[in-house]
């Protein structure tokens, strides 16, 4: 299986990378490979001027088609989801999450922001056909407290406990979702079947 995983947050140290991180040893523990992928690694002007045609662009659009499910994680600002992250979905086709399992993740400065996963994240992901969209995470930023030095970040026990949870359903959906099938193998049926009229 392959996982892309997107972060949202532009700041090299985020709360909502943490989960990625998180997320990203977990699924390499049951064997998932995981390429990740952050909006500051892409080039703002790219971003800014809609280049379709950024080889970074092209890189997670070809990462993306080959994958089983999407991680996404982002900061809320403003009641939604980080601005650059949107540039980032702004460039992918309308079908780009076709076939794929979606597992959408926030963290934010209170619970009040909490709605932005369903109102904000989720329309954006379902407009580009996300075949199967999990319940989102929130996180509160009081439950996330980042190590210090080579200390990993902690999570308190029950968003901790949240996201495994989360993390065996995204599997699980992964491993059941059905194939789609070659064309030209589905061709190849077609021309070689009995009819009978």
């Amino acid at each position: 299986m392959l996982v892309v995983s997107l972060g949202g947050s532009p700041s090299q140290r985020s709360r909502s990378g943490v989960l990625l991180e998180r997320s990203q040893r977990w699924l390499q523990a049951q064997g998932v490979e995981v390429v990740s992928y952050q909006v500051r690694d892409f080039p703002a002007e790219d971003l800014l001027h809609a280049r379709f045609d950024s080889p970074k662009v092209i890189d997670l659009l070809q990462q993306i088609e080959n994958a089983d499910g999407l991680l996404i994680a982002t900061p809320v600002y403003k009641a939604s989801f980080s601005g650059a992250l949107k540039t980032v979905l702004d460039l992918l086709p309308e079908r780009a999450l076709a076939h794929k399992v979606v597992l959408p993740m926030a963290t934010g400065g209170s619970i009040a922001h909490m709605l932005a996963v369903d109102y904000a994240l989720k329309p954006v992901l379902s407009a580009l056909k996300a075949q199967e969209m999990l319940h989102g995470i929130f996180a509160v930023d009081s439950q996330i407290a980042y190590g210090e030095g080579s200390a990993q970040a902690q999570l308190v026990p029950e968003l901790e406990q949240r996201l495994n949870e989360s993390l065996e359903l995204f599997f699980s959906a992964m491993a059941r979702r059905p194939k789609p099938i070659d064309p030209n193998l589905l061709n190849e049926r077609l021309l070689s079947a009995r009819w009978s009229i």
